[in-house]
């Protein structure tokens, strides 16, 4: 889990971890907030999923999120959940309902965590006041992280433009033969320019001005980190085509098969990372 490991919220004098594989699922560290309140902090944990609210909430989570959740087990948990005899416990739960939305880890960095969502409702359980000091520095990680992302996305928006060049590059030493006129060369250009966006996209860019008139820029503006990823593996692979001498229609063909393999890639990976995140297997 050391390489998972991203961030460390500091709540009024108490530094509670976070692990992530993404932007988007952290798992907050449920031992060290309930370290605020006592010394135990397992016990603090079990306490709180002994409550019927507790458990109806984390069975509505899982119910929203996990596709293999166990709802007849869920309901057999709800039934005795706030009797003197219940008794719950991490492990419990997420063996008992196939749980993803509460983890348990061994080793360094051992303890309970659970999503974001859970988290900052265990915290409202622990003191509304500490929750607000969570969320506070909860909002600065958002940031910080966001950040990155713009960074990340304007990276690869810049390699996309740097390859860009190298597509154009092998177009004019081609495709254009010097009779050509200068509208007769631009519209070349354009034309394998939105050879790459039908191919990525599944539209030119004027189809995608008349969908959104609203909307500034061109539609790579408004692509993915991983769209603009495989849109500069395709502007390097499409100047290797040219130069094969592929016709269009075939360079199409082999652009399309390019953009599903590695959207597929990219996704997959994606999907790998939640399901480590989780302790999740196939």
């Amino acid at each position: 889990m050391e390489k998972v490991i991203n961030e460390t919220l500091h709540a009024n004098g108490v530094d509670i971890r976070i692990y992530t594989l993404d932007f988007e699922n952290e798992f907050i560290s449920l031992t060290d907030i309930a370290k605020y309140k006592s010394d135990d902090a397992n016990a603090t944990i079990c306490n709180w999923m002994r409550n019927r609210e507790t458990i109806e909430f984390l069975g509505l989570w899982e119910e929203l999120h996990n596709p293999d959740f166990k709802p007849l087990e869920f309901e057999g948990f709800r039934n005795e959940a706030g009797l003197h005899r219940f008794t719950m416990s991490p492990t419990k739960w997420i063996e008992g309902v196939g749980a993803i939305g509460v983890v348990t880890k061994s080793g360094r960095y051992g303890g309970t965590y659970a999503h974001s969502d859970i988290a900052l409702e265990f915290a409202s359980w622990i003191s509304a006041g500490y929750k607000l000091y969570i969320m506070k520095d909860y909002q600065r990680l958002k940031k910080d992280e966001n950040n990155k992302l713009s960074l990340k996305w304007n990276l690869n928006r810049e390699i996309s433009k740097i390859n860009y060049r190298i597509h154009t590059d092998a177009v004019k030493e081609n495709l254009i033969p010097p009779e050509l006129t200068p509208e007769q060369i631009a519209y070349k250009y354009a034309s394998e320019a939105d050879l790459l966006n039908v191919a990525l996209f599944g539209k030119t860019a004027k189809q995608w001005r008349d969908e959104s008139k609203n909307k500034k820029g061109n539609m790579r503006d408004y692509a993915t980190l991983n769209q603009l990823l495989v849109m500069a593996n395709m502007e390097s692979y499409n100047a290797i085509l040219i130069d094969q001498g592929k016709t269009q229609s075939e360079r199409l063909v082999l652009l399309r098969q390019l953009v599903i393999k590695q959207m597929h890639t990219l996704e997959h990976a994606n999907d790998e990372g939640l399901k480590k995140l989780t302790g999740k297997s196939e």
